[in-house]
């Protein structure tokens, strides 16, 4: 297994593995459009793990300067538990330190137990004093 980052010619790709690996209720869905601008705009922030099967997982380690942020942390249901999340977040946490960052946040669906459990594996903690606000743009 290698990580790099995603690629324009990955986009298509990308998006069938989110379909099949990650959580993707209650959310818009995802746009080619989108993650062509996400990889334009920071093209090192979509760090996928691939290997002869093709993608395995996938990690967005955002940074926008101020705060660091990871989001769709995703592996294939099939390689779960062989350590790809951890690698991915290895890859990011190093990404943002090297920015000069000190602290990351991820964004995690409160039922999602599995992603939970990775979290705190990782050395995260639930932040219970805060709410995530949205408000779709359309």
């Amino acid at each position: 297994m290698i990580l790099r980052p995603a690629i324009l010619d990955d986009v298509e790709a990308v998006l069938k593995f989110w379909l099949d690996a990650a959580e993707n209720d209650d959310r818009p869905a995802d746009t080619a459009e989108a993650v062509r601008t996400l990889i334009e705009r920071d093209p090192a922030a979509l760090c996928l793990a691939v290997d002869e099967d093709g993608i395995v997982g996938t990690l967005i380690a955002g940074w926008d300067g101020w705060r660091c942020h990871l989001y769709r942390l995703a592996v294939r249901p099939g390689r779960r538990r062989q350590g790809i999340a951890g690698t991915l977040l290895a890859a990011a946490e190093q990404r943002f330190r090297e920015f000069g960052a000190g602290r990351v946040d991820a964004m995690v669906l409160d039922d999602n137990d599995l992603g939970q459990n990775l979290w705190t594996r990782s050395g995260y903690q639930r932040q219970d004093n805060w709410s995530r606000w949205v408000k779709p743009l359309a």
